[in-house]
């Protein structure tokens, strides 16, 4: 079975800037994917690649099989710019969409109203576009994007500018999507978001892939590389403590986290910090996505550039 996506040795430049950098990926058919990296990283560009919208200076891409143009009828796309027709009713709106990708008949209708039920817009199908607020459009909008039921879904940073509550439910129809049996990739600097939903991830840091694969086997990679501490004395310093390379701020609940480099023994390192001070707790713990990102970042580009993504990420 072919990939959903496939690029090899992709590259694109705008001047001196290299956004995508040799860039090969493959998702395969099925996959619940994240696209992951901090704002600039490359996300947009590479999806816009895979839309075709922009084309590369060399390399190749696939998309079910054949090109992204060819295959536009069975992509749902969400671009990171939102737009939506304000003047149009949001059922007038979504039909139009649909009609575009060639869906009509009397079906349409209830298919319409049933989603908007799905997505907790049930009564919002004859006001117009524009009465709606942000989130509501930015949700009707997803929904124009998947209501011809493509096999491969895109979208841009879905999450951004969504509360909570809304983005749960976003987060939920992501989900059942992929239960039956679609392939979704969707891009965010949000990491968290990814961590919780996705089976697969991909992150790229300044147009370059730094991790492929799935989160599981991205865990054993480097679970467990981090020990969460408790002190009693809140301005405890860990980080003279052989074997950690970064200690994390305290948080609201006394904690902190120490990144252990990877000639330490966590056992080893462990034992120091409970001789060190006084703690109320000090266990392993596995990294989160942004911890896993910071280190990657860290290898490659040295501990200043770690901090920069770490305060880049902070804001997200």
């Amino acid at each position: 079975m072919n990939p959903a996506i496939e690029l090899k040795s992709v590259c694109k430049s705008y001047g001196n800037n290299h956004a995508v950098k040799n860039l090969d990926l493959t998702i395969p058919p099925g996959s619940l994917c994240g696209f992951l990296g901090p704002n600039g990283a490359g996300k947009s560009t590479t999806i816009r690649m895979i839309m075709s919208i922009i084309h590369p200076d060399s390399g190749s891409i696939d998309v079910l099989g054949t090109k992204a143009l060819l295959a536009k009828d069975r992509i749902g796309y969400l671009p990171e710019e939102r737009g939506i027709y304000r003047k149009m009713k949001v059922g007038a709106y979504i039909q139009y969409i649909a009609n575009l990708k060639g869906l009509r008949g009397a079906p349409l209708k209830k298919q319409i109203s049933d989603w908007l039920d799905r997505i907790e817009l049930p009564e919002v199908q004859h006001k117009k576009c524009e009465e709606l607020s942000k989130g509501m459009q930015q949700k009707v909008q997803f929904l124009a994007s998947i209501i011809h039921n493509p096999e491969l879904i895109i979208l841009d940073e879905p999450f951004t500018g969504l509360d909570p509550v809304n983005a749960k439910v976003i987060g939920k129809i992501i989900d059942e999507l992929h239960q039956e049996g679609k392939t979704i990739l969707f891009s965010t600097h949000v990491l968290p978001q990814a961590e919780q939903i996705c089976n697969r991830i991909v992150m790229i840091d300044q147009g370059t892939k730094v991790l492929d694969g799935t989160i599981e086997s991205i865990r054993e990679q480097f679970d467990p590389r981090m020990i969460q501490v408790e002190p009693v004395d809140r301005h405890a310093d860990f980080s003279k403590i052989q074997g950690v390379s970064h200690m994390s701020p305290i948080d609201k609940n006394g904690k902190v986290l120490l990144r252990l480099d990877e000639q330490s023994k966590p056992a080893d390192v462990l034992q120091a910090v409970v001789i060190t001070t006084p703690v109320l707790a000090a266990q392993l713990v596995k990294p989160t996505l942004d911890e896993i990102f910071i280190e990657q970042v860290a290898q490659r580009r040295g501990t200043q550039a770690a901090v920069k993504a770490r305060e880049d990420l902070a804001h997200a």
